[in-house]
């Protein structure tokens, strides 16, 4: 698949052959949820908690007697169902990891970069880089390359030279910037256009070819 390159202006300046092993690879939307609510569930820390009728304060005498007095039998107000009683049935902490083996979730990232792909919805710069750390200057190279949509853009690496699209992207709020190895399904699926300078296409290719 041949794709266009275009420089932060917005002009095409070459041509690339994306590696069909990846941008034309069989398309699982199965393989793709599973990743993606694999990755959800991983990012959920757990810790939510309640206390039970054993961890909240009281109630250790009998509040009446068991029997003459006409009213239910009770041995503890900290029972569920008393005002200021324990929870039952509610959260404690525990964690919601998912595993999945790592060819099944690079097929997932090869099938939602082959919908990217097909969709024309991968844009390739030949350089990631800005004359000063502005904002504005991002901004407008987005505008050229992508339009009002909303981009994902992959850095091969963090290094001195980037530094200033790093600082300049970052106050934009329909941009994110991530390194090619950090791919993941959640950020891949959740922005129109992805970006990816030439010198990241390599890092992909050695992660998923």
């Amino acid at each position: 698949m041949l794709v266009d390159v275009y420089n932060m202006q917005g002009e095409k300046v070459k041509t690339v052959e994306l590696p069909p092993s990846i941008f034309e690879a069989p398309v699982y939307t199965d393989l793709m949820h599973q990743a993606y609510v694999r990755q959800r569930a991983n990012a959920r820390l757990g810790t939510h908690d309640t206390k039970t009728r054993g961890e909240v304060s009281g109630g250790g005498r009998k509040p009446w007697r068991q029997k003459g007095t006409g009213r239910a039998r009770q041995g503890s107000t900290r029972s569920p169902i008393w005002k200021g009683g324990g929870k039952a049935h509610t959260p404690h902490p525990h964690h919601y990891t998912l595993a999945m083996p790592r060819k099944m979730r690079q097929a997932a990232l090869r099938s939602a970069l082959t919908v990217k792909a097909s969709g024309n919805d991968i844009v390739v710069v030949d350089e990631l880089k800005l004359d000063e750390p502005k904002t504005r200057l991002m901004a407008k190279a987005l505008d050229a390359l992508v339009g009002q949509a909303s981009a994902l853009i992959l850095i091969p690496e963090k290094s001195t030279a980037i530094q200033d699209v790093i600082r300049a992207t970052n106050n934009l709020p329909d941009a994110k910037l991530l390194l090619a190895n950090y791919l993941n399904i959640q950020d891949l699926l959740g922005f129109d256009k992805l970006v990816i300078p030439v010198a990241a296409l390599d890092v992909i290719t050695s992660n998923l070819g």
